[in-house]
């Protein structure tokens, strides 16, 4: 708890490329298994004396002493034992160095493009074969090839190949390029991008009199604000330089009333797709995306990715799609020229694309506007070409006044919130209203921020990396003195709505806010009057608040209209109970609110001690540990045979939100003894997760392989709650988890960990932290005793419902002050704020 690509491989393809395929020799084949045969001739081995003349008789002679021949066995044998050892030590030695020299080697692929000044476009450079691109292309390259054999990279440079060479809004050659790198596999970590850009750039001599950021690249006159250099793959490299075609396109649009059609689809094999789309100078191209069928993954492997370029550079990525869609979205680039890639390496079923492309102007995004004095909203505002997605980089402004000093201006945003700058950056947008800052963030309702000035100055900076959603404002004026009606009620988010439906059971704040803190119920129908009726739950008729009509607050309507403030049952019956489905109570006459709900009602708890200790084997079988790389990182909670509920901040981050080094431990007691154990398939994070506030801290995980029924003792579904679900404090619940068990351990425990705690009034918690939204709740001890820690983020919060002893979701461990500290308890994500959205994604629990 939060209290505190690679597609490069083994040897490049023979892309004209040479000398970077090396072949790699295997060491296993050079190891001396046998004696190698000696060289040159063996000599016979002395065993038979030489025949002997006849004996002759003679005077005896002084016997002398007999000389023994050099070439004897001994000699040979110790001559030969030296010969071999020389022999053995000079071939090992031989074979180091060889394998030393041939060691694995990898091609390194680097896709990059920079800006030149002062030549003119001419529409020859959009012809491969022309003499005009052949000749630029020879140029660059030439200045590339200069500036990294005199780096110090320069033993592993290849070589560089310009892809593209293209017109653009600022004027000039856009020049598209690749460089590539040969080296051992071990040397390869020295390759980053930030190095291998550096020496471009530093390459780069620019005039510090003039102030200008177009220097001189040995001879070219490059602008140093375009350089761009990241490391790519080498299918991208194949396809974008034309060695590799396959399905790869060009367009080029000039007219501006056209859609130009993308459509391609497969059924098996693969799809790897790159489309170049360039417009017409001073003009833009909007992508207008109608359906996408691809395998819903991690976004390594099945993906459509949107480029400001022309090469697949990381850092030009406007927008990435990784699951299928049939919703209508359109993005814009910020030049006259976009790359889409279409990747399904492994189709198992049909893939493509439906999208077409247009050419559109450039819009300034700012407006003066004279509201009138009338206090309510009198007109739009949105973010630059809506209902687009709005690129990165840009800026809008809007200048507001009043007709009268007592009114100040009202803004209210469409599933969007402004909040004060904090010291980190703004991942939505930052605005500043009238000298102020604030950062922008996505909300599932809608908030009005107030400025009490008839002046308003407004400035919309907008992200700086990505595409971002559409923004839609309505603006009106305001009475300072009284920010809403009299007979209204002001909501957290800043809405207003009548009194009246305050405590009427409806959420009419989006944030419920006006549904917090009631005194006492909203009247209902009688239970007599119903059953006569219906023959199930009160709920089925609507209570008749006036007595205008000749009725008392007990009777009944027999029948209410169906709308978004109902449930409907199957035989179409509508009552006023949004959070019907699967509450324990059988409210329809079909009982079709109670319908397929499968969750555990394992009572095994009774038998638990109260108060942070070890548990029982399978005592809490919806209880999940996620390991990150090998180790213990966060909880989550099993809701379907392959789904997993946790927290969102778990995963934030580049390295964390990557599926690959996650697993998941099920059916699980002490650490390491788990009886199920998944690779982690998909991680999705709700799209409004704020890492600043914790808001809408909630994530989704799919595991590759579903656990099998078989363990169905011990791994068990929880129930998700109603949608909207009340919950009331001083209600009992559990939190468990393999974290800390104090704030200031090192490490979490080995046996999982159970602890009862009791649900907080709301009121208190937001006096307590004072940045609780209404999709938290706080949980724990005032004094302190019983509360989850670090490690345990993700895990759940169960309560048990009285009515039918199932196990309920209510909570997911977010943040807190601190571990256990006295009057901080820990706050929990509110599950039955998400329930549409579980739903969009596994909709099994329907």
């Amino acid at each position: 708890m939060d209290k505190e690509n690679s597609d490069v491989s083994a040897a490049p393809a023979d892309l004209k490329i040479s000398n970077i395929s090396v072949q790699v020799v295997s060491a296993q084949k050079k190891l001396p298994g046998r004696r190698p045969p000696l060289l040159g001739r063996q000599l016979p081995l002395p065993g038979r004396q030489p025949p002997q003349r006849p004996i002759v008789k003679a005077k005896p002679k002084k016997q002398s002493k007999k000389k023994v021949p050099f070439w004897n066995v001994q000699n040979k044998i110790i001559l030969f034992t030296v010969f071999l050892f020389i022999l053995v030590v000079t071939a090992w030695t031989l074979l180091w160095l060889y394998i030393s020299k041939t060691e694995s080697k990898d091609a390194f692929y680097f896709a990059g493009m920079f800006r030149i000044t002062n030549i003119e476009f001419l529409p020859e450079y959009q012809q491969k074969e022309s003499r005009e691109f052949l000749s630029m292309a020879r140029t660059v390259q030439q200045v590339i090839n200069l500036v990294y054999t005199t780096s110090a990279f320069s033993k592993f440079y290849e070589q560089s190949v310009v892809a593209d060479v293209s017109s653009n809004n600022k004027g000039g050659l856009l020049v598209h390029f690749w460089i590539v790198f040969v080296m051992p596999r071990a040397k390869g970590h020295i390759f980053c991008e930030d190095c291998v850009a550096a020496i471009l750039k530093d390459s780069i001599q620019t005039s510090i009199i003039n102030r200008t950021s177009v220097g001189s690249l040995q001879g070219l006159a490059v602008d140093m604000d375009s350089v761009v250099l990241n490391a790519g793959l080498r299918s991208d490299y194949s396809s974008t330089i034309g060695s590799d075609k396959g399905c790869s396109q060009y367009f080029y649009a000039e007219h501006l009333s056209l859609h130009y059609p993308l459509e391609i689809s497969a059924t098996s094999g693969r799809l790897m797709c790159h489309f170049k789309l360039v417009a017409i100078v001073g003009y833009l191209i909007r992508l207008s995306i109608k359906s996408i069928q691809i395998e819903a993954d991690n976004c390594v492997t099945d993906s459509l990715t949107i480029y400001d370029s022309l090469l697949p550079i990381q850092s030009s990525i406007l927008y990435r799609i990784c699951e299928p869609t049939r919703i209508l979205m359109s993005f814009v680039s910020t030049n006259n020229l976009m790359l889409v890639t279409f990747k399904a390496p492994h189709i198992r079923r049909l893939s493509g694309i439906r999208a077409y492309f247009e050419v559109i102007p450039e819009q300034k995004c700012e407006n003066t506007v004279l509201v009138k004095e009338i206090t309510d909203f009198e007109g739009k505002i949105s973010s630059p070409y809506y209902p687009s997605y709005y690129p990165p980089k840009c800026k809008c402004t809007w200048k507001f006044q009043t007709s009268l000093s007592t009114l100040g201006i009202a803004l209210k945003f469409y599933n969007y919130s402004i909040t004060k700058k904090s010291m980190k950056g703004c991942e939505h947008g930052w605005w500043e209203i009238n000298e102020h800052m604030y950062c922008g963030s996505y909300m599932d309702h809608q908030t009005i921020f107030r400025v009490p000035s008839p002046l308003v100055h407004i400035q919309l900076q907008c992200s700086s990396r990505l595409s971002d959603k559409p923004l839609l404002v309505e603006y009106g004026s305001y009475n300072i003195s009284q920010p809403c009606p009299v007979g209204s009620f002001r909501c957290s988010s800043g809405l207003c709505v009548p009194q009246a439906q305050r405590c009427d059971g409806v959420n009419d704040c989006f944030d419920e806010s006006d549904e917090l803190f009631c005194g006492s119920p909203a009247p209902t129908c009688s239970i007599s009057s119903f059953r006569e009726q219906y023959k199930a739950s009160p709920f089925a008729c609507e209570p008749v608040k006036s007595k205008a009509s000749g009725a008392d607050k007990n009777s009944c309507q027999t029948r209410i209209p169906c709308n978004n403030r109902t449930f409907k049952c199957g035989n179409d019956i509508c009552f006023r109970k949004q959070n019907a489905k699967c509450d324990g109570t059988v409210d329809c006459p079909d009982g079709s609110d109670e319908e397929g709900c499968t969750c555990s009602r394992s009572s095994s708890t009774l038998h638990r001690i109260i108060g942070g200790t070890d548990t029982l084997e399978g005592g809490w079988p919806w209880q999940v540990s996620l390991h990150f790389v090998g180790s213990a990182y966060c909880g989550a909670s099993v809701i379907s045979r392959e789904w997993l509920l946790s927290a969102a901040h778990c995963f934030h981050g580049n390295r964390l939100s990557d599926p690959t080094p996650w697993t998941a431990h099920l059916g699980m007691n002490v650490q390491g003894n788990a009886k199920f154990v998944s690779p982690v398939r998909r991680i999705v994070v709700h799209e409004y997760y704020n890492s600043q506030t914790f808001d809408y801290d909630i994530a989704l995980l799919q595991l590759s392989i579903a656990w099998p029924e078989t363990l169905k003792q011990l791994i068990q579904p929880i129930c998700i709650p109603p949608a909207g679900q009340r919950v009331r404090s001083g209600e009992k619940c559990w939190v468990t988890g393999w974290g800390r068990r104090h704030e200031a351990d090192n490490k979490g425990s080995l046996v999982l960990q159970q602890a009862e705690v009791e649900l907080i009034d709301q009121t208190l918690c937001v006096s307590t932290y004072g940045i609780i939204t209404s999709r938290m709740l706080c949980a724990g001890v005032m004094s302190g005793k019983r509360d989850a820690c670090k490690g345990d983020s993700g895990g759940p919060l169960s309560c048990r419902r009285k009515s039918d002893g199932k196990w309920i979701l209510t909570g997911i461990v977010s943040w807190g002050h601190g571990c256990g500290r006295p009057n901080f308890p820990g706050v929990y994500t509110r599950v039955s704020n998400f329930v549409p959205w579980i739903h969009k994604y596994v909709p099994s629990l329907l």
